[in-house]
Parts: C-alpha cells; structure tokens; sequence
C-alpha cells in the first residue's frame, strides 16, 4: 500500500505543478485500489480486521477532509488525496485510527508548513517589488499586533525570571513579524489571470457582474459553467493562488515509511 501511495502522490505532485490541481481519476482511483487491495488480502487471510480498519480510516479522513476544505485549508484536490492516505495509514488496532492518524497529521502539517514556508521564499523573490510594497505597508497598519505584544513581554518580565522572559519577548516578536510576512505574501498571491488560462477551482478575490450575472467567488472556487461565461465574455479576473500543497503528502509519506521501518509499536509507546 506505501508503494501504491507513492506512485499516486507522485503523479498528484506532478499535475499539481503542471495544472495547479490534481485531476479525480488519481484521487478516486488512490482510495478505490487501496481499498480493494485490503479487501482481497481480508479475503485470502480471514483477517476482516484489515479491511475494516482501511474503512474507518476512510471515514475519519473523509470528515477531516471535508472540515479542511470548507474551511479554506486545502483545496479540492488535497482534500480528496488525505483521504486515500486515509486508507493506508498502517493501523495495527482500534487505538491507531487515532494515534496513527494524529500523528499522520503531525507530519502532513509539519513537512507543509517546512516546504510552505521554503517555497514562500522563492514567491518573495519572485515577486520582491510587490512584496517590500506590501510589507512596508503592513508594518504601519498592523498595530493591534504590536500593542498585543508589548503587553504580553511586559506581562513575561513580570511573571518569570529574565532569561525565561526575554526568550518569551523574542519569540513574541518573531510571530508579530511572521504574520505581517503571510499577510504581505497573501497580496503578492493575487493575480491577474486570462479566462483562458482559468481552471476549475480557481478561487476569486472578488464578486463581480458580467453578461447580465453576477459570479460570486465561493469556497468551491470557479465552476466549467462560470469559466465558460468568462471565456465568451473574454473577461480576465483576480485570482488567489495557492502553494501547491501535495509535496507535503510526499514528504509525510517519505518519513512515515522511515518510522514504520523503526516499528509504530516501539514509536506510539515512546512518545504516547
């Protein structure tokens, strides 16, 4: 099942960059072989335990998939491709549908937020006139942030020892400037994209009004029918871009298949 996780994340990563979405045929065939593949071995071991497990993992990620997508956090694609890992989490009882699927997550977010904020360098880079633009600007706009801070470091060299509030106070200053950073990197996100070039899902920054209806930007992202109309009306929109978020699932595969070799029963004790 690993091996059938590699091959179909690979191509998700791959279509991903070339398309900026992956197609359903890879996620609904990931979740369909792997399925059939725990039923056919349930069948020739008598062991039903192992295809029911992939089930219940399929439920739990479907949910947490679905809570992901409404909630802007993945988008269509990558929430159908957590639920084929839903299937192949190796679960060994009842008590790993939630520990290997908690700490499944762990990884997922970890190597995204790794490669995110790697790949997020490159986007500044690419964009730094825009960016230094919109930095510049939020550093006067957010000062919430900054009397939020100033009172919390006041607060940490009331309550602890100097070393323990000026480690406090840097930290709290590097989160203050980590989130003007996102918000400055989320305008350099935006674009200014043909209706040729449109695909479904895209996410608009805007409601507008062309050919005598509105196209109001949704959690779905654009349907083919509103693409359809922005193509005869050769409209061009504002789009937000995502990072491409499936090499993280490449990543979390990669060192899941490290920590499996290490035995998930010696790793769940040592650290659950």
């Amino acid at each position: 099942m690993f091996f059938v996780a590699l091959v179909f994340t690979i191509f998700a990563v791959v279509q991903d960059f070339k398309r900026r979405e992956v197609a359903n045929w890879i996620n609904f065939s990931f979740v369909a072989i792997a399925l059939a593949y725990r039923a056919f071995y349930s069948l020739n071991s008598g062991n039903w335990d192992f295809f029911v497990f992939g089930l219940l993992g399929f439920a739990i990620f479907f949910a947490l998939a679905n809570a992901f997508y409404y909630s802007k956090s993945f988008g269509g694609g990558d929430a159908k491709l957590l639920m084929g890992f839903g299937v192949i989490l190796p679960y060994a009882n009842y008590s790993d549908l939630f520990f290997v699927s908690i700490l499944f997550l762990i990884l997922l977010f970890g190597a995204g937020a790794v490669y995110s904020l790697g790949y997020s360098l490159f986007l500044v880079y690419r964009n730094i006139g825009k960016f230094k633009k919109e930095f510049v600007a939020n550093l006067g706009k957010f000062r919430l942030v900054y009397l939020v801070d100033i009172v919390l470091i006041i607060l940490s060299f009331i309550m602890f020892e100097v070393y323990y509030a000026f480690s406090i106070a840097i930290l709290l200053i590097l989160f203050a400037l980590l989130y003007i950073y996102l918000r400055s990197l989320d305008n350099c996100m935006i674009v200014l994209r043909k209706p040729t070039d449109l695909t479904e899902g895209d996410w608009l920054v805007k409601d507008f009004f062309v050919k005598g209806k509105w196209i109001r930007k949704s959690v779905h992202g654009l349907s083919f029918a509103q693409i359809k109309v922005l193509r005869k009306a050769k409209k061009s929109v504002l789009i937000k871009e995502g990072i491409e978020f499936t090499p993280a699932f490449l990543i979390a595969l990669l060192v899941l298949v490290v920590l499996t070799g290490y035995g998930w029963a010696g790793f769940l004790n040592s650290y659950f």
